[in-house]
């Protein structure tokens, strides 16, 4: 009963971020499940993807509806990583855990960063098919090695780098997630890894539950606010990431 209440207050937690910030889902769902429900890392990731991905497109629909997915800008990220996910989730398991925890910490931290700088406008530029297709393949890269969406970094790539507003970038970056997670999914499909579905489906239930949850309170922050929550939570997950590794 302890691990079904886990279960269900974890993936609350995970559907919240992605609803309301569009991102953050996998980073938060990845430790929970190594952490409170003794998953191995290898089963985490994988049971992440299969939350995030579930996730995502619940709370896609929802941004859709609303005008808030730059469809053209978000379909060019996402092409661009569906191979380097499927490489990159087949090679993820060739590679030390804690070389990837200090790759995620290094590549997190600068994107948080660079979001907490004060905004210039919030009028969206045109896009760049090369600048957006080598974006796309570096998400979808960090998506197959850590088992996370990518949303943590496709958030601060569409505001810094395409101009769009911050709920704009918020409802792309979840058509960018989905596409990758989908991708890594497929990649360690092969695997015969054995997940918990006892645990698994009620974390993403919930999980689901909270995306709504979020997308609704997203409504309720002014778009700045929005941007700085996010950079906040994002910078806060890496430092502790590294304090673990070198602790």
């Amino acid at each position: 009963m302890t691990a079904l209440i886990l279960a269900l207050v974890a993936g609350a937690v995970v559907g919240l971020a992605l609803g309301g910030l569009g991102g953050g889902g996998g980073v938060l769902a990845v430790p929970a499940l190594i952490y409170l429900l003794d998953f191995t890392p290898a089963e985490a990731t994988t049971a992440s993807l299969v939350i995030v991905t579930l996730t995502s497109v619940t709370a896609l629909t929802g941004h859709a509806r609303d005008g808030n997915v730059a469809w053209r800008t978000g379909l060019l990220f996402a092409a661009a990583g569906i191979a380097p996910a499927m490489i990159a989730g087949a090679a993820a398991g060739h590679l030390p855990p804690w070389l990837l925890t200090v790759a995620f910490a290094l590549v997190a931290a600068p994107a948080a960063l660079r979001m907490l700088r004060p905004a210039r406008g919030e009028t969206p530029g045109p896009v760049r098919p090369g600048k957006a297709c080598a974006a796309g393949a570096g998400l979808g890269t960090v998506t197959g090695f850590l088992g996370v969406g990518g949303g943590f970094l496709a958030v601060p790539a569409l505001v810094g780098m395409v101009s769009l507003p911050m709920r704009r970038a918020v409802g792309t970056s979840l058509l960018v997630i989905t596409v990758n997670s989908l991708a890594a999914l497929t990649a360690r499909a092969g695997t015969g890894m054995h997940l918990d579905w006892a645990v698994l489906a009620p974390f993403t239930a919930a999980a689901i539950l909270g995306a709504w949850d979020g997308k609704r309170l997203s409504k309720r922050i002014k778009g700045p606010a929005l941007q700085r929550l996010f950079a906040s939570v994002l910078l806060a997950v890496a430092a502790l990431m590294l304090v673990g590794v070198l602790a």
